[in-house]
Parts: C-alpha cells; sequence; structure tokens
C-alpha cells in the first residue's frame, strides 16, 4: 500500500487558537519545527514532540529528552592558546528516551512512514499540560487501527512524566503487541558551522552502568564521561484490555501481547522518571527514580492529569495576558507563556537555558537573557520562581569568584557570560566573556525583586553579598581619565555586532546603577539589621572605603553623549566608524554573523540588538522623552535585529515615545516568532527570551508600566488592532488586574489590603474600602 504522509500536509500551517496548537496532518517540511513547537515540560524534564514509536532512522528528526541543568563536560581546544581564556565547556545532554512505545499488529510494526495514515490530529493544550495525538492507521495487509496517546511531563512533581497509549482494532481481531522501551542509544546534535544549532561534541556522553528489568518496570543507570553524573531513568507500565498474555521482558524493555478483538481498546500507561546526582547523592539516584515511577503508577494517569490541569489553572488565573481581537497573536502569547512556565528551573540549581528544554542550541547555557528578559514575566506572575533564579545567583558565587581572580581581580565576583553550573563556556571572549554588565543585570534584577516584592529578609540573607561582591569588579575594571571621569574601557555591551570597545553606555549606565544600589543596600543593612551586616562584611572582607569608592565611581560615570546629534553614544568610537550599507546587503546575508568575518562587522556602525536601546527601557526615569524618541530613530537606522532579543524591546520604546504602528510591528515580530518560526532556527530551541519579551511588550510597552524608586506607574495606550487586553501582576503582597479597552484603563485589587500606583501622572491608591478604579483617558 502506497505510504500517502507525504502528501498529507505540505502547506499545513497551525490554526490560530488560543489555548492550543493543533496539527490535522503531518507535513513532512515541518517535522522538525514541530517537534519544538510540541516540546513538553516541566522546568526540569523536557520532552521533544516527536512520537511514542520514534524516527526509524529519519535525519529530519531529533528525538530530545533533557534535564535542566544535566550536563557533560569537556575541555576547550584553542590552536592559539592565551592565558585566562575559558578552559571548560559544560553542555546539556540528550538523556535517554523513556517514553519510547512501539507498536505491532499482527506482526507488522506501526510506523507513520509505512501503511497509510487516515486521519491524524495532534494537540498541545496549554491549559491541561496535555500533549494529545490521534490517528487512524492501515497497515500494509490492510489492517486498521485507531490510535490515541495522551503525554504529559508533571508540573507538580520534578521528575516524573506519563504515557497513555490506546490501540483499537477497527476491522479485525488479532494480536496487538506494545512493547515499552528506555532507548539509552542518543547522542547529542552536531552543530556544524552555525554555533546557534547545538554541540561540537560527536559520539555518545553517557556510559552505561547498569541496566534492571522487573516484572514491570526497568531502570538504565548511566554516568556523563567527564562531568562524573550518575543518571537514573526508571519506568513502571501496566496494560488493560483484551486478553493479555504473560509480559515478556526485551533487551530494553517489556513486550506487552494481547488479543483484542474489534472495536475493543487495549491501553498501556507508561509512568517516567528521571533523577540524577546533580539533584541528590548518588546512592539516592536508582532507587529514588525507581520509587517516583511507581508512586506514579500507583497515583494513576488520569489523577496526574488533574493534577496537572489544577496546577496550570492556578497558573493562568494569575499570568495570563488576555488579548480582544486578534485569536492569532493570543494564541501566541499564551504559547509563549506555557513554554516560559514549562522552561524555566524552580529549586535555586537551575536557571531557564536559551533555549528551555526544546532543544539542544546554544548547548543549554544560561545567558544573561533571563535576568534582563525572562525575570520579569516571573516576578510579576510567580514571585517564588523569580526568587529561586536569583537563588540560582546565589549559588554561583564561588563560580563567579574563581572566574574573577582568573580575569585578575584581586576581589568581587564575575559571572559568567554563558554557563550551566557555574564555568564561563564561551569561547569566544570578545562577543562573549568581555560582557562585563552581566553583573550588573544581576544585580539589576535584584533591585527590581526589592522593589516589587519589599522582601528585605532576601537582600539581607543572600542578595547584599551578591550585589556587593558585583559590584566590586567595577572598581576594579575601571579608572579615571584626565577629566576625572570614570571610564570602563575595552568590554563588550549587549549588542553583539560591537565588540572590545571602550564606554559602551548600557555596561557604564548599568554600573552606575549597580554600584549606587550597592552602596545603598550596605547602607540599609548597617541601619536595620547590624547582624546581618557585619556577617556579610566579615564573610567578603568588605571595607567602609569600598563603599565610598562606589559613589564616587558612579558619581563620575562617563556617559557618552553626542550634542550635535542629540543621542547617546553606544560607546566612544561607534559614530566614528563607517555605517553599514544596508542597500547593498543581500537579504540572504542576514544574520551578518553567517556571512561576514567578526572584525568585518566590528568595523561597521552596524547593530545586531537593542543596546542604548534597551538602556532607555531598564533606566527610564534617566531619560527625558526627547532624549529617548532621538536614541530610537538613530540606532533603529542601524540595526538588524539579527538577535531574537531585539524587536520586543524596540516594540517597548516605540509605544513609549508614541510610534505607534511601529511599536506594534516590533511586537508582532516577538509574539509569534516561534509558532511562525520567523528566524528559520525555531526546530533547535524556541527562544525564551525572546517569549518573555512578548509580556515586557504588553506590560511595558502597551500599558507603559514602570517600577522604580518612584513607584509603580502606568501609560495604558491600545492598539489600534485590539479592542481590549488585560493582564495581572503582584507588587508588593498585593495582586493587581489592569485592563484597557478603547474607554480607558480599570485597575482593579484582587488580592491584598492596599497598593499605591500611578495612571499617566495621577496617583492613587486601591484598597479593601476602594478595591478599583476606572481612569479614562489613553494616548
Amino acid at each position: 500500500m502506497q505510504n500517502d504522509i507525504d502528501n498529507m500536509g505540505s502547506m499545513i500551517t497551525l490554526a490560530a487558537e488560543p489555548w492550543c496548537i493543533r496539527e490535522r496532518a503531518i507535513d513532512p517540511a515541518r517535522r522538525f519545527l514541530h517537534e519544538t513547537l510540541f516540546t513538553l515540560g516541566n522546568g526540569y524534564i523536557g520532552m521533544r514532540g516527536t512520537p511514542e514509536e520514534g524516527s526509524h532512522g529519519r535525519k529530519d528528526t531529533l528525538e530530545g529528552t533533557y534535564l535542566n541543568g544535566f550536563h557533560d563536560t569537556e575541555a576547550i581546544h584553542y590552536p592559539e592558546n592565551a592565558y585566562g581564556l575559558a578552559r571548560i565547556n559544560e553542555f546539556m545532554l540528550n538523556v535517554p528516551n523513556a517514553k519510547r512505545i512501539d507498536l505491532f499488529v499482527d506482526g507488522e510494526r506501526f510506523a507513520l512512514d509505512s501503511g497509510r495514515v487516515e486521519a491524524y490530529e495532534r494537540m498541545l493544550d496549554f491549559r491541561t499540560g496535555l500533549l494529545t495525538r490521534s490517528l487512524e492507521w492501515t497497515s500494509n495487509s490492510g489492517k486498521r487501527v485507531r490510535i490515541v496517546s495522551r503525554r504529559l511531563v508533571c508540573m507538580a512533581r520534578k521528575h516524573v512524566a506519563a504515557v497513555e497509549y490506546a490501540v483499537t482494532p477497527l476491522n479485525f481481531s488479532g494480536t496487538v503487541r506494545i512493547v515499552a522501551a528506555i532507548d539509552a542509544d542518543v547522542t547529542n546534535l552536531q552543530a556544524g558551522d552555525d554555533p546557534r544549532v547545538g554541540s561540537a561534541i560527536s559520539g555518545p556522553s553517557l556510559q552505561l552502568v547498569e541496566r534492571r528489568l522487573d516484572a514491570s518496570s526497568q531502570l538504565v543507570l548511566q554516568r556523563t564521561r567527564h562531568s562524573g553524573f550518575l543518571l537514573a531513568s526508571a519506568t513502571d507500565a501496566m496494560l488493560a484490555g483484551g486478553k493479555q498474555a504473560p509480559v515478556s521482558a526485551l533487551e530494553g524493555g517489556h513486550a506487552f501481547d494481547v488479543d483484542a478483538g474489534q472495536g475493543q481498546t487495549v491501553t498501556l500507561h507508561k509512568f517516567i522518571a528521571y533523577a540524577s546526582s546533580r539533584d541528590m547523592l548518588e546512592a539516592e539516584v536508582a532507587d529514588f527514580a525507581g520509587a517516583e515511577a511507581a508512586r506514579a503508577r500507583t497515583i494513576g494517569f488520569e489523577a496526574l492529569a488533574a493534577e496537572q490541569a489544577a496546577y496550570l489553572a492556578q497558573f493562568w488565573d494569575e499570568a495570563d495576558v488576555g488579548i480582544d481581537g486578534d485569536d492569532a497573536l493570543q494564541q501566541g502569547v499564551h504559547f509563549n507563556q506555557f513554554h516560559l512556565l514549562q522552561s524555566v528551573g524552580r529549586d535555586g540549581k537551575t536557571n531557564i537555558a536559551a533555549k528551555g528544554v526544546t532543544g539542544e542550541g546554544y548547548e543549554g547555557h544560561y545567558f544573561w537573557d533571563t535576568e534582563i528578559y525572562v525575570f520579569p514575566f516571573f516576578l510579576f506572575s510567580r514571585p517564588e520562581i523569580a526568587r529561586a533564579l536569583l537563588q540560582y545567583r546565589y549559588n554561583g558565587l564561588p563560580k563567579a569568584r574563581e572566574r574573577a581572580r582568573q580575569m585578575a581581580h584581586a576581589k568581587g565576583a564575575l559571572y559568567p557570560w554563558r554557563t550551566i553550573a557555574g564555568e564561563e563556556c564561551s569561547a569566544y571572549f570578545p562577543a562573549g566573556s568581555a560582557q562585563y554588565h552581566i553583573n550588573a543585570d544581576v544585580a539589576y534584577s535584584i533591585r527590581l525583586y526589592l522593589l516589587a516584592t519589599g522582601d528585605f529578609d532576601f537582600i539581607a540573607q543572600y542578595g547584599a553579598e551578591i550585589v556587593l561582591e558585583t559590584a566590586r569588579i567595577w572598581i576594579g575594571l575601571g579608572s579615571y581619565d584626565r577629566q576625572g571621569r570614570f571610564c570602563i574601557n575595552e568590554v563588550t555591551g549587549p549588542d553583539e555586532y560591537t565588540a572590545l570597545v571602550n564606554n559602551n553606555y548600557y555596561t557604564n549606565a548599568m554600573a552606575r546603577m549597580h554600584m549606587t544600589f550597592a552602596a545603598d543596600v550596605a547602607a540599609r543593612l548597617r541601619a536595620e539589621r547590624p547582624d546581618d551586616y557585619a556577617r556579610v562584611a566579615a564573610a567578603i572582607g568588605l571595607e567602609p572605603v569600598e563603599l565610598d569608592a562606589f559613589r564616587a565611581a558612579s558619581s563620575a560615570m562617563n556617559l557618552p553623549y553626542d550634542a550635535e546629534l542629540g543621542i547617546h553614544e553606544q560607546d566612544d568610537s561607534f559614530l566614528s566608524k563607517k555605517p553599514w550599507d544596508f542597500a547593498a546587503t543581500p537579504q540572504e546575508n542576514y544574520p551578518l554573523l553567517l556571512h561576514y568575518h567578526p572584525l568585518v562587522i566590528y568595523r561597521h556602525q552596524v547593530c545586531k540588538q537593542a543596546d542604548v536601546v534597551l538602556a532607555l527601557l531598564l533606566l527610564s526615569d534617566q531619560f527625558a522623552l526627547d532624549d529617548k524618541r532621538r536614541d530610537f530613530d538613530f540606532y533603529e537606522r542601524v540595526t538588524t535585529h539579527d538577535s531574537s532579543l531585539s524587536s520586543c524591546i524596540f516594540s517597548v520604546i516605540a509605544a513609549e515615545v508614541g510610534y505607534r504602528d511601529k511599536a506594534y510591528a516590533y511586537f508582532m515580530e516577538t509574539a509569534r516568532l516561534d509558532l511562525d518560526n520567523t528566524h528559520a532556527n525555531t526546530e533547535y530551541g524556541v527562544h525564551t527570551a525572546a517569549m518573555a519579551g512578548t509580556w515586557l511588550g504588553v506590560a511595558y510597552g502597551f500599558a507603559g508600566m514602570r517600577l522604580d524608586d518612584g513607584g509603580l506607574r502606568f501609560a495604558p495606550t491600545l492598539p489600534y488592532q485590539w479592542r481590549a487586553y488585560r493582564f495581572k501582576l503582584h507588587v508588593r503582597g498585593a495582586l493587581l488586574e489592569v485592563a484597557v479597552d478603547a474607554g480607558g484603563a480599570d485597575y482593579r485589587l484582587l488580592q491584598g489590603e492596599r497598593l499605591a500606583l500611578a495612571h499617566r501622572g495621577k496617583a492613587f491608591e486601591l484598597n479593601a474600602t476602594q478595591n478599583s478604579i476606572r481612569m479614562g483617558d489613553l494616548a
């Protein structure tokens, strides 16, 4: 029988449904991409949206399962060496595929690429967290079956996932064999010439230690080749329906044989658990994983599914951004929020990778994207997750101190630009390790956390040490010039197309904020909690003269400004460079980094992403509106937006300066970036920073939200394309709902005693007596 799968959906796109993504046919051209989009995760486990039955040798697929933070290491080899270069790379591993299920119908193996697929639908539901696939398939001998599978990765159970796999003979009675396996023969994707794709390793990094099979359970123990972590992959399976034969133990799994009558459904439930010695003592790993899988079996799939739906109901009740007037956009917003929740570490030991847990792009590394792009979304929707992300940075201080010493800093801590467990993994230092601004980015997130939560206990226990240790780096790095200006030389700002410059505006402005905040935190700690101040000062050897140095450097900071153009210069040399010839650059030569030597790019006036424009947002109260408009106009002309981090920031500032059409266009580039694969590399993983940028675009952009020393304020606008939008915020123990329509904005206090805020400069307070207010003026 001819295989019709290649003719089923050559032009398939995902329907615009607000609460799910759904495919109604298999499109071979989009198979790799959809594996990313249909990924399930819980912040620890990530399972790409590949079928349970595997790929059967196809090349246009990536069978990937990942554990956030679980990695191997390898030495970085430099043909030309230099002191202080990063020495060890950490890379996320593809771990055993424990969801593997093989189906045989009267001896014929089911595969999507053989026989005939008569009907097909797959849906990822953002409200239930279930990936459901239903299809009807006719074998080459004419036997027709219905297959319905449901998959979940438990949000409330860090180590657990489960699969329900139901098979119904439709036109025959016969033998159905279902094999529940753990495929441990896995490797990582090789990056090739594109550093954004995967890792540079070849061959397996997991070495088999032991494989155990019991009556219905199995366990695979493996050890990483270099990092030495022990990994346990465990399953427990049970079958219901039909006349069952005794279970057969096979190499790699269990075979369940059933005599099934026509119309009779046979259902396998498979419960999965992963654990590693990065999470617990090595001696506990195997027993823990086995017990978690067994416990999940006792609970049952339906109860796990109900638990999942309840978890997500609470999440959406407080995190949902609702948009009235565009289902495709609403789908994109929900998709982004769902994947952020699936990808973020929440145990204080892990962070959120650039690709989450959906693929191997950037080797699973964490970047400063977390603090500047992702952190605000969780801070205002799930503040406990935001706190855990800061805890991750605290736990990384020892490695950051080591890195500071390698970089010739006698004191302080220097966070790595890209890492998993704390090592600097950037082998190309001009666009990586030279981005010292990450220290200020971490401090910025701590400052924002304090403003949003008032949680000074966290500052006293953890945050002060981070802020003070990282602030020391600026004193060691910078110096005073002959005019008495504090200068920071030979660094790279957020814009990776401009490297190793003097006085990058973003870096200097953020360093000024950082040192001022560090001195303020120390002063408050000394005044309000002298014991905590004494403890922190003793732990890091802090001297009062250092605090004076912070304030002096802050007040003398060199912040480049061109009076003739009326703009803030990106750095001392940016305006003296030859502008990039955009008119002569063919479209296929973007992104520039894949088609031009770095030196060619560095010599030109061209930006990969928001740099000065990002400073306009983060330090908003330090700029006049006219300055913001002039900066936006200038830097928009020279920015390629080759980075997925860029468009959302330009959208926010465009909204603030009154460029409503541009704000919306940039926002739309971000909101469906992965669903529409606009950067043409989503198959290797989603873009988590851009996903969080969608939230920034609504809250910071269209709603004009800012939170700084002046308090919480809004300046909402309504895009012409929408009828209304709404979102909620956790601020200072209160839960605030903001709803904007054509007539104005409603502010409603849902939880908490009182909250002070402002609408377009009009200050007011919500409290138990007046818990809502309608403000009629929009821009």
